[in-house]
């Protein structure tokens, strides 16, 4: 099944800059642009503010039934993307199944930057009602690095033009001017950040500056002969970067299934779980470094993780999941007697599996069947047969329970215990504990 990008424009456009887009990228990721209030089709009547645009982008992806989806936000657009994308990771929007952000030329959740006098000059565009076709011509010129060949061209000024006066006031004045940028904590999601290199405003400068930090697992990307409308000027160039990403870094990992996705997303389970939630379906990056262990420890550890948790051909990487626990100190509170503290033990214990790791999956499982009788010792390093079997253990444990703990492993294993209450009235967990107080449906004087 092919996932869904929900396409956000850009000041002035359309859903329709997104056409040359999705034909390229057809049989990857298919294309939905979504027209935002007082653009294209859509009216402005719905509010025109960054809060009531990502309102209705959130409707719509609710209302699509989508399960594995994409943001796509351009300029204006990428503003919005990145609210709907925080509010999902958090879990507050009640939607579920975000997979990876891309965001071309986009404004920041931050005050956009802006030349004054250029943001003078085109509200005097709007200032008597309607946008003409000379000032559109204008804007369009201005923010490519060459001269469309001429349907795109047309076409792009044709929106400026149907642009509702008061909705391009509004993001001039007001919108890009909003500050959400201390509202939402960095954003994990997978992202791909893109400017072009001809931009003003928005250019690779601002991009790096003011939109990649928010996405500590994005990637930045600068194309060449493109200003700021990079969907019409470069279709050909964003597509094949769109595609490798989706290809390379999000694709591989594994999918929860649309029933579970469902439940996710339903008032059944609360914002705060469906956020948590929401973190651990994330693609891992599998070019990612490890952060306490080296990259020989971290590649005998998913030697390990494949002989105890056997997975399908889409598996979690659970070694860099407990990598990463390790980074964090977010261990269970126990430890073997007689092992040193976490990261120590799983140093110790993988440099003694490395050479029989390296011998193959077949030849290790064997090994790990020795360990956990307390039969192997180590040829070298501090562990002796009995510290090695109970780091192996520990160690075990530690990867299975990564494993569970992932939305697509808990369908696997039917299990949708966290859907048991919601924010509502049946709020999840206990809102009264009290000894001694008759139930409504108790009878007057019933024993306690």
């Amino acid at each position: 099944m092919t996932a869904t990008a929900f396409c956000l424009h850009a000041l002035g456009s359309s859903s329709e800059e997104f056409a040359t887009l999705r034909a390229r990228l057809a049989g990857t990721l298919d294309l939905i642009g979504v027209d935002l209030p007082g653009f294209g089709r859509s009216s402005a009547v719905t509010g025109t503010t960054v809060e009531e645009m990502v309102e209705r982008v959130e409707r719509a992806i609710g209302r699509s039934g989508a399960t594995e989806w994409v943001l796509v936000g351009h300029s204006m657009g990428g503003k919005v993307a990145s609210v709907v994308a925080s509010r999902t990771i958090d879990g507050s929007n009640g939607l579920f199944g975000l997979r990876a952000v891309v965001l071309l030329a986009a404004s920041p959740l931050s005050p956009e930057p802006m030349d004054d006098e250029r943001r003078q000059t085109m509200l005097g565009w709007a200032s008597d009602g309607e946008i003409g076709p000379d000032e559109a011509d204008t804007f369009v010129s201005a923010n490519t690095d060459e001269q469309l060949p001429p349907e795109p061209h047309a076409m792009a000024v044709h929106d400026v033009q149907r642009a509702a006066p008061e909705a391009w006031t509004a993001w001039l004045v007001r919108g890009s001017r909003e500050d959400w940028s201390d509202r939402f904590p960095p954003n994990p999601v997978p992202a791909l950040v893109l400017a072009g290199a001809a931009d003003g405003d928005l250019g690779p400068d601002a991009q790096r500056t003011l939109n990649l930090p928010h996405w500590p697992n994005g990637e930045f990307g600068v194309v060449e002969g493109a200003a700021h409308l990079l969907p019409w000027e470069r279709p050909d160039d964003v597509a094949d970067r769109i595609r490798d990403f989706w290809d390379r870094r999000v694709a591989p990992g594994p999918l929860v299934p649309a029933a579970t996705v469902r439940v996710i997303a339903s008032p059944r389970v609360s914002a705060r779980t469906r956020g948590i939630l929401a973190v651990r379906s994330l693609p891992d990056d599998p070019g990612a470094s490890p952060q306490v262990l080296t990259d020989r420890q971290l590649t005998t550890l998913r030697a390990v993780a494949r002989v105890v948790v056997p997975q399908d051909d889409r598996p979690v990487d659970l070694a860099l999941r407990v990598d990463a626990q390790l980074a964090d100190g977010l261990g269970d509170g126990w430890r073997p007697d007689g092992l040193p503290v976490d990261v120590d033990a799983y140093r110790a214990g993988l440099d003694a599996l490395a050479p029989e790791a390296d011998r193959g999956d077949d030849h290790l499982a064997t090994v790990l069947d020795a360990v956990s009788e307390g039969e192997h010792t180590p040829a070298a390093g501090p562990f002796d047969a009995e510290q090695l079997r109970a780091w192996a253990e520990d160690a075990s444990v530690d990867l299975a329970k990564q494993w569970v703990a992932h939305p697509a492993t808990m369908a696997e294993i039917d299990y949708d215990g966290f859907a048991n209450g919601g924010d509502g009235v049946r709020k999840q967990g206990f809102l009264l504990l009290g000894a001694g107080q008759r139930e409504a449906w108790e009878p007057a004087g019933a024993a306690r």
